[in-house]
């Protein structure tokens, strides 16, 4: 199976929840990332003050928070065609008891 390695260049906060992300290879995708933001490991980042804390990991080259939470940056790079089924396993995740 081949799976491309993509590296998060840099990010700007463009609305709430949602950043301009650019990789490596000169693409942007702009995320929103409100309708994924469920479960333990995401769910926190709906206090917009948590979220507003992203970096970049300087060794794996992707988007980073405080709780831990992360994405693949091959999922940002691909948003469209993933958002889908992350949203499906978010709603999910807020079945799930804690």
């Amino acid at each position: 199976m081949n799976h491309p390695i993509y590296r998060v260049e840099s990010f700007e906060v463009v609305a709430p929840y949602t950043l301009k992300v650019r990789f490596d290879d000169n693409t942007e995708q702009t995320i929103d990332f409100q309708p994924v933001l469920a479960g333990r490991l995401y769910g926190p980042l709906q206090e917009l003050s948590l979220f507003n804390q992203v970096n970049i990991d300087p060794e794996v080259k992707t988007l980073v928070w405080p709780n831990g939470a992360d994405f693949d940056p091959a999922t940002l790079h691909d948003w469209p065609e993933q958002v889908e089924a992350l949203i499906e396993a978010a709603q999910r995740w807020n079945l799930t008891p804690a």
